[in-house]
């Protein structure tokens, strides 16, 4: 064992003087490996990024989440086979949450009514067009991810009188009060003035979808009034996320009964998840994966082969030292570590600067598009080191096996 550590440091110490003796031929030589980590870096920030966007963006609307509506998000091109169903009542809710309070071991929790559309919202000179607003009771401040972080949720009896008032999203708020708190002024929607009673935190976003700072809150029956049905609305609720099957089968079965449907009939309604709009995003990630991986995969076996005609070059070179080392008694299993460690560090020299590279293109990207969030972690610098170390051992395995193998006085002999 101290044998096979003195010869491994000796084998580290040769080949960072052989790396230091050759600095450009080992720059070079390391640049496929450079491009290479480079690439499986970035499509590691790029994937990382899509989920740490994504959760950042839906989490102010909860993963213990179910929505009752007439169509399923998962058939969006189907819009037609469900656009006859009947609609969701709101009058639902109340029945949801009588039977929560009669049922103490329900998996569900609280039901609320929405309902959404896009409005434009004025404020004097400023106006903001197409802004997502939610049309809800006073239950949704229970179910809802993100904080208000000035005034308050709308109350009850704001709620049960469809008061005019709002609760508006971060960017909203900076877009038509921005120098000034927005709590208590005023704002108008179509031809109906709005008392902004709350502003919800900044959430950021993910390329400006699925975000809570872009969209308003005001009372169901306020949002009625714009609407042309007076009963129509979705449901939301809130289930305990680790009975989430049971609470969706519970409340299938709930619906189904409100819905009067009879037990031959299919529903005529769709449970939707939030889950279901991560699934959406695989694709995205799965396409990033597929080009990277091609791209690394390229830049490898191209630095793999570089790094292989480099090191049998190096051991024609110095033929004549392994020759001698073998005549003074160094061991096959000497040579062949000296090379093989040379052709690693080759290799780790290249991709601890594709990590440093692809650091620094990842802040030149998140200064440039600062929407995506790139996420460079420790995970994936270990990721780079190891793909690093499997190239080097892969490309210097063989020369490094001929070079073990050679015979003392041919090595001796040759010019």
């Amino acid at each position: 064992m101290r044998r096979l550590a003195y010869e491994l440091f000796e084998s580290i110490r040769i080949a960072a003087a052989q790396i230091q003796a050759n600095k450009l031929r080992s720059t070079l030589t390391a640049l496929g490996v450079i491009i290479g980590i480079v690439a499986v870096t970035l499509m590691g920030t790029a994937i990382n990024g899509i989920d740490a966007g994504v959760d950042r963006s839906l989490a102010g609307f909860g993963d213990d989440i179910v929505y009752v509506s007439k169509f399923p998000w998962r058939e969006r091109n189907d819009w037609a086979k469900f656009r006859n169903r009947r609609s969701i009542r709101s009058e639902y809710v109340a029945q949801i949450n009588e039977w929560i309070d009669a049922t103490p071991n329900s998996a569900l929790k609280v039901a609320v009514p929405y309902a959404q559309w896009f409005f434009n919202i004025n404020r004097g000179d400023n106006r903001l067009r197409n802004i997502m607003t939610f049309g809800t009771s006073a239950d949704y401040a229970r179910i809802v991810r993100s904080d208000v972080t000035a005034g308050r949720f709308f109350s009850e009896f704001e709620s049960h009188a469809g008061a005019n008032v709002a609760v508006i999203g971060y960017d909203v708020a900076n877009a038509l009060f921005p120098s000034e708190s927005a709590i208590g002024q005023t704002i108008r929607v179509r031809d109906q003035n709005f008392k902004i009673v709350g502003v919800v935190a900044r959430q950021g976003s993910f390329f400006g979808a699925f975000s809570w700072d872009s969209m308003m809150v005001i009372p169901l029956g306020a949002f009625r009034r714009f609407s042309r049905s007076s009963q129509d609305s979705d449901i939301q609720v809130q289930v305990d996320v680790k009975r989430m099957e049971e609470a969706k089968d519970e409340l299938r079965g709930l619906v189904r009964r409100l819905r009067q449907l009879a037990p031959e009939q299919a529903d005529d309604f769709a449970l939707n998840e939030v889950g279901t709009i991560r699934e959406r995003i695989d694709p995205i990630k799965n396409g990033i994966a597929l080009a990277g991986l091609f791209i690394t995969g390229l830049a490898l076996f191209v630095g793999a082969i570089g790094i292989m005609n480099i090191t049998y070059v190096s051991v024609k070179e110095r033929t004549k030292e392994i020759g001698t080392r073998k005549a003074l008694g160094a061991r096959r299993r000497t040579i062949l570590l000296q090379f093989l460690i040379e052709a690693v560090a080759i290799c780790l020299v290249g991709g601890v600067g594709g990590l440093a590279l692809a650091a620094g293109l990842s802040q030149l990207v998140s200064v440039f598009a600062p929407s995506f969030p790139l996420v460079f972690s420790a995970g994936l610098v270990l990721t780079g080191l190891g793909v690093s170390v499997f190239t080097g051992i892969f490309s210097g395995f063989a020369p490094a096996w001929s070079a073990s193998k050679l015979d003392p006085v041919e090595a001796l002999r040759y010019e």
